[in-house]
């Protein structure tokens, strides 16, 4: 077979445009959930359990996405009927997620919010794992850094819009930004959760139909090319496990108990029916959108600084400036100079969200790409369900209901993580 041609800059851009609208439903939900599931009487304690329902769902269905999207071909290829019915199912939950309180007279909200986040995210990882698989069916050796950078890119985008969407109907808009009653989610937040749904799905059927796949023979000639082996773990993804998983340890951390940490302390309040409250999750959504704003600026600069750096050495550095970033939380008085740390943590997810996909792609055969992805989305899922089991009891008994030293210990994983990158072979193949 002939090497895999070069794509232009614009059929990488469409095939990961899905991404955005992915990542939009995935920012509201890590912007909103926490505030969403205490206001439907979840006790901060507990937020960690109902965030498992994430890893848990990822790590049983990637794989066996990514197996059987190995194994597909339909008249829409592969990977794309994968992004649809993923799609679809996310659009949905994305609607009723907000509405869960109009069923408590089936059961009761906080469960049925609980039961909607599964869905979620189950139905968020059927289009996310057969994304990354794509980007290596389709591009040659050479462009992976830049495939992974574009997706990259289009997450940043995706996740500051739905970052910052509840704030800007409720401060832009008019759009009432308190609840009718106790119980009750904001209209900014429920508006918002119908138009991340409208993204999503649009953004999923630009992909389904402006990008064409490799059909299955052309996939199992460069498999026989490379002498195909059994089924092997490459070096290059044991030595990540590490790495992965103080990265994704502390990023579990940030996401469950930002909203929390920064309403005691910048807003004085634990009561998650307060006004103040959802006023520090609207600054939260706000913040993370911030960084992940920066993740996308930085996100076609990968490429360069892997040249001339090296992938883990970039990756090292990017993981360390996020570490401190996290640990200066502590040390401001006034909410609004979180932007400076938000940099720094969009330096790190950047980096996060590229890097260790374009070190493994090359390690991978190409007929088992989707399986092997899905695996190794178990280096992100099996930290972030510790941190889930760990942490509510580590704030109890250990930060004694200071939510703010969780941010504090997710900033030391990352800094253990920048260590562990250094350690990678790149040339393990």
């Amino acid at each position: 077979m002939n090497p895999k041609p070069k794509l232009s800059f614009s059929q990488i851009w469409n095939m990961s445009f899905g991404f955005l609208g992915i990542q939009f439903g995935f920012a509201l939900q890590n912007g909103s959930a926490s505030r969403i599931l205490m206001t439907f009487g979840a006790d901060v304690h507990h937020l960690s359990w109902f965030w498992l329902v994430a890893p848990i769902t990822g790590m049983i269905i990637q794989p066996i996405v990514g197996y059987f999207s190995d194994k597909t071909w339909t008249r829409l290829g592969r990977r794309r009927p994968y992004f649809l019915v993923g799609a679809i199912l996310t659009s949905i939950a994305l609607i009723l997620m907000p509405n869960a309180p109009h069923l408590s007279n089936i059961i009761a909200p906080m469960f049925v919010g609980g039961g909607l986040l599964m869905i979620m995210d189950a139905s968020i990882n059927i289009s996310m794992e057969p994304f990354r698989a794509l980007v290596a069916d389709k591009l040659p050796e050479e462009q992976h850094t830049l495939g992974f950078s574009v997706q990259t890119l289009l997450i940043g985008i995706g996740a500051v819009l739905g970052s910052w969407l509840p704030y800007i109907l409720g401060n832009w808009f008019g759009v009432s930004k308190d609840a009718t009653q106790n119980g009750l989610i904001p209209d900014n937040v429920t508006y918002s959760f119908y138009f991340g749904a409208f993204v999503l799905i649009t953004s999923i059927i630009w992909t389904v139909f402006s990008t064409s796949e490799y059909p299955p023979e052309v996939i199992d000639e460069a498999e026989s090319e490379e002498k195909t082996k059994k089924f092997f773990i490459p070096p290059v993804m044991i030595q990540l496990i590490l790495v992965q998983f103080f990265s994704w340890f502390a990023l579990f951390s940030m996401w469950v108990y930002t909203t929390p940490a920064v309403a005691l302390k910048f807003y004085g309040t634990t009561d998650p029916n307060s006004a103040a409250f959802q006023e520090a999750g609207n600054w939260v959504g706000i913040l993370f959108g911030i960084y992940n704003g920066i993740s996308a600026i930085l996100a076609l600069s990968l490429p360069v600084l892997a040249k001339r750096l090296t992938k883990k050495v970039t990756h090292s550095i990017a993981l360390f400036i996020g570490g401190i970033s996290l640990l200066s939380f502590i040390f401001f008085e006034n909410s609004t100079y979180l932007i400076i740390p938000m940099i720094g943590i969009g330096i790190a997810w950047a980096s996060i969200l590229a890097m260790p996909y374009a070190m493994l792609a090359n390690s991978i055969p190409p007929k088992k790409m989707g399986v092997y992805m899905g695996l190794f989305n178990m280096s992100i899922t099996i930290p972030q369900i510790i941190s889930g089991i760990t942490t509510g009891l580590i704030l109890k008994y250990f930060f004694h209901d200071n939510p703010v030293f969780c941010i504090i210990m997710a900033g030391v994983s990352f800094i253990i993580a920048s260590g562990f990158a250094l350690l990678i072979n790149e040339k393990n193949k």
